[in-house]
């Protein structure tokens, strides 16, 4: 009997290498999309079973031969975690157009053209998940986040309206947001005075994706925000 897929689009060492993992250990068979070919593929040897396609999440034809590899090689994806992300950090004066455009791609256009990959799939079956790892910049634009925090907000009312559309057919789609800092090597480089709980862990945040994929169709959950406890909110 062949697994369940679950994709992950946007895979580093850190959320996406642990929701990777979470999902593997679950039953999955784990397929990882990024650019970087080389990381993908160190990611994807500690991963039971997990196989790398390199693409550019931004760029449709790219996205679409990864997508059809994935369903030759593993078969109709039941579960897409879209984790990329990213932006510039600059105010409204310093933020250049392409760095704005840039961003509104990685978070947002990439999520469309990722979600419209495996949509008729999950039509078909009658059921899928569709899980969009955002921000708090999603919620509110801080002075220094022009570009990150307008891609996020893009992203968040993308996955609404998914949500709206594709919740009653079957498909749920969630949108988790990611109020902290997640425990990084260069997140520890950069905050090195801060103790351990300051900061989220990926092992933890992948646990909450793989609880959003596993809720009944009678009580979804659309936004989640997770936070480690000591944060102040």
């Amino acid at each position: 009997m062949n697994k369940s897929v679950c994709a992950v689009a946007g895979a580093g060492p850190g959320n996406g290498a642990a929701i990777g993992r979470k999902f593997a250990d679950a039953g999955y068979a784990v397929a990882l999309l990024a650019r970087d070919k080389a990381n993908l593929e160190s990611i994807a040897v500690g991963i039971d079973g997990a196989r790398p396609y390199p693409c550019d999440l931004t760029d449709l034809k790219s996205v679409q031969a990864a997508f059809k590899r994935i369903r030759q090689e593993l078969g109709p994806i039941s579960v897409l975690i879209y984790n990329a992300g990213g932006g510039q950090w600059a105010n409204v004066e310093e933020t250049a157009s392409e760095d704005f455009e840039r961003a509104w791609r990685v978070n947002a256009c990439g999520c469309l053209i990722g979600a419209q990959q495996v949509i008729p799939d999950m039509l078909q079956a009658q059921r899928g998940n569709i899980v969009v790892i955002g921000a708090t910049a999603s919620l509110r634009g801080g002075a220094n986040f022009t570009s990150f925090a307008s891609a996020k907000a893009a992203q968040r009312n993308l996955a609404q309206s998914m949500a709206r559309h594709l919740g009653p057919r079957g498909i749920h789609v969630a949108y988790l947001i990611i109020d902290g800092v997640v425990d990084l090597p260069r997140t520890r480089t950069r905050l090195p005075d801060k103790p351990d709980e300051f900061f989220l862990k990926p092992d933890d945040i992948a646990e909450t994706v793989l609880f959003l994929t596993r809720q009944k169709r009678s009580a979804w959950t659309f936004e989640l925000d997770v936070r480690p406890f000591g944060e102040k909110w």
